[in-house]
């Protein structure tokens, strides 16, 4: 991926800085303005539960991975455990989190997108905006509105990219080489961050930045100087090179100590990894299963049979470039037109999300043919379509295609850059065709994504019944809206607990999908925090044996679930054994609250 162009152009005007300034700041309102729109009405409260109740257990000072099972990396329940320790316990303050980090999102795309066009296509900070403008829709939290890994992990590859596109591609020209050694540095240290948010999206994109710059240095070493010729400005320099595999080295260093100093580097390793990997990991056949979509028969197709017209001599001919860019155009139009022809939300969000096979596969296709018609003259650019699809596909391990693109449009937006860039210089008898086909994709993701978004197709997981968005009274958990009665039942249930159950209790809840941690501030003595296949380690036998050893007084199951299906594992097991030590003590509405029976 051409992150920088050889041939850059010059010091933008004060005129164009004001611009891009007055761009950021409008790309940053609006998509802060969705975030607090989504979180006005829909709330997830087995998602949110799960992040809160951890990170409200770190901010009390217990460890994760040594004191509790986590099967996730730390951070994102470090980040709001910091929230909580500095703000207080309010929900609020998370949502000002979560919009922030999505309009600097977006921002930092529209930057990356720039440096990506910046000297292939003009004007490129107005098509960089173009190509930004739908992540409004589509950010990092515009989708899924609540605090959460795979968004956190997105933002800090987009943090990682920009810092390899500074150091890599100014090369430190401008800047001197001290600033440029700090820039590699820092770069080092940012491509190893995504790892500690979320796994199987940043180890793919770490050992795929690990193996680009080796690559690169392997072939930097074996070419000689005379065939660098013109390009000598695209090849980052050994020193550059070994600077950021150094940041990377300490990076990882660093974080092992921290881990053997506190959690213990071999808790880490258990659960993150060994666990997560036990209960997450799917077969071959399914982490294919984005390629496998119906629509990509006729889509890619369509597309190759418009680069083939576009390389024949007909391209010269009007007709010929009208019936190219008909065929690109396809996929697109059938995604706007799906809109019109199915009711069904799901029928339109499958019609959008088929989009995203095609890109991968066209993205992989074009950065092999960049490499084969590099004749091992490479530069690290050529490699960014690998490490963005390595880290775009490592996501769809866990949730395949539809449950696993709600963060990561930014990434599919910076494939598409490149692939528009390619087109562009691929096109090379039409220099508009490329620059139309940037408005047509801009449409097709603000129009699909806005209807997407709004039609939380993504969150159909769980309930929000017809009526206004409700609130909870609690002042811990102002800014937390949904519909139905999850929120006035779960106000009860703490006004009960604040009333009849004593503050110092050990309490469990299944299959935890309130906050009750978070808003109560109570110490949470059960290791389990929340109950589904992979979060929970423990047989039902092992579940009431810890229930007794750790004085859990109180049992309050839920009887009226916010999620469509009940996730608790082996639930009628579990029940049985616990209702031998626990007697109903009250019925409240959406909860039954069960007390140890004397002498259990």
């Amino acid at each position: 991926m051409q992150l920088a162009s050889s041939h850059p152009d010059p010091s933008p005007s004060r005129a164009n800085r004001l611009r891009d300034l007055l761009a950021a700041i409008a790309l940053f309102i609006a998509t802060a303005a969705v975030v607090f729109w989504q979180n006005a009405h829909v709330a997830v409260l087995y998602d949110i539960s799960y992040i809160f109740n951890v990170a409200a257990r770190v901010a009390a000072g217990q460890v994760p991975y040594r004191d509790f099972p986590l099967v996730h990396a730390p951070l994102t329940f470090l980040v709001q455990s910091a929230i909580i320790r500095l703000t207080g316990r309010v929900y609020f303050h998370h949502v000002l989190y979560v919009a922030a980090i999505g309009g600097l999102g977006t921002v930092l795309t529209a930057r990356i997108a720039h440096g990506i066009l910046r000297g292939r296509m003009q004007p490129a900070g107005v098509l960089a905006l173009l190509l930004a403008a739908p992540l409004t829709f589509l950010g990092i939290y515009s989708i899924v509105p609540n605090p959460e890994y795979d968004g956190d992990c997105a933002f800090w590859i987009l943090v990682a990219v920009f810092a390899l596109q500074q150091s890599i591609g100014d090369r430190g020209a401008a800047s001197g080489a001290t600033k440029n050694i700090a820039r590699s540095f820092a770069a080092g240290i940012a491509i190893c961050i995504p790892l500690f948010f979320k796994q199987n999206m940043g180890l793919p994109f770490l050992l795929t930045c690990i193996a680009a710059i080796a690559l690169l240095l392997i072939s930097t070493r074996f070419r000689p100087v005379a065939a660098q010729g013109t390009a000598q400005d695209d090849i980052p320099d050994v020193q550059t090179l070994l600077t950021v595999l150094a940041g990377v080295a300490i990076a990882l260093i660093a974080v092992a100590f921290a881990l053997q100093l506190t959690a213990g580097l071999g808790n880490y390793l258990r659960w993150t990894i060994r666990f997560a990997a036990q209960r997450r990991m799917p077969g071959f056949s399914q982490m294919l299963g984005a390629y496998t979509y119906p629509s990509l028969a006729w889509m890619l197709p369509c597309v190759l049979v418009a680069l083939v017209l576009l390389r024949t001599r007909a391209a010269k001919k009007l007709w010929a470039r009208i019936a190219a860019f008909t065929l690109l155009a396809a996929p697109f139009l059938y995604a706007l037109a799906a809109l019109v022809m199915y009711d069904d939300a799901d029928e339109r969000g499958d019609s959008f999300l088929a989009l995203w096979p095609l890109l991968l596969a066209l993205a992989g296709l074009a950065a092999l043919g960049n490499l084969f018609r590099s004749r091992g003259k490479f530069t690290l650019q050529m490699f960014f379509p690998f490490i963005l699809l390595a880290a775009i596909n490592g996501t769809m391990m866990s949730q395949q295609l539809w449950g696993s693109t709600y963060a990561i449009w930014p990434l599919l937006v910076l494939l598409l850059a490149e692939m528009i860039a390619s087109l562009n210089e691929f096109a090379a008898a039409d220099r508009h065709l490329a620059t139309a086909f940037t408005v047509l994709v801009s449409i097709t993701l603000l129009v699909c994504g806005a209807f997407y978004t709004a039609s939380e197709e993504r969150l159909s997981y769980a309930q929000f019944p017809p009526g206004p968005a409700l609130h909870s009274s609690f002042a811990s958990l102002a800014g937390m809206s949904t519909p139905g009665p999850f929120l006035p039942n779960l106000d009860e249930l703490l006004r009960y607990a604040s009333a009849h159950i004593p503050f110092n209790d050990g309490v469990m809840l299944i299959p935890g999908e309130d906050p009750f941690f978070f808003a109560t501030g109570r110490e949470q003595r059960f290791p389990t925090t929340i109950w589904d296949q992979t979060c929970d380690p423990y047989s039902p036998q092992e579940i009431a044996g810890m229930a007794r050893t750790r004085n859990m007084r109180w049992l309050i199951v839920k009887t009226e679930l916010q999620l469509n299906a009940d996730p608790t594992p082996d639930r009628a097991a579990t029940m049985d054994l616990l209702m031998q030590e626990f007697a109903l003590s009250a019925h409240l509405r959406g909860y039954d609250v069960y007390l140890r029976r004397p002498g259990n």
